[in-house]
């Protein structure tokens, strides 16, 4: 019963951070269409989470190699 309430949290969760971004998105979206082309969000300006992941992930494998976590399993 608790796993039930709980995942139902989880999405409702997701749903409201989902449907805030794209609030922002679309303020963002028509403050563009309002000012100058110039002045428009670029797309550097633009978070990438999945971007930021990945490199989190490779900069933390690098990480674990250099501290010498992975060894080679030697087989005589």
């Amino acid at each position: 019963m608790t796993d039930d309430k709980k995942m139902t949290a989880a999405i409702a969760a997701v749903m409201s951070y989902l449907q805030d971004e794209e609030a922002v998105y679309a303020q963002a979206a028509m403050a563009g269409m309002l000012q100058a082309p110039a002045a428009a969000v670029s797309a550097a300006d633009i978070l990438k989470p999945w971007a930021m992941s990945g490199r989190q992930a490779q900069m933390q494998m690098r990480n674990l190699m250099q501290m010498k976590t992975f060894h080679r399993h030697k087989s005589f």
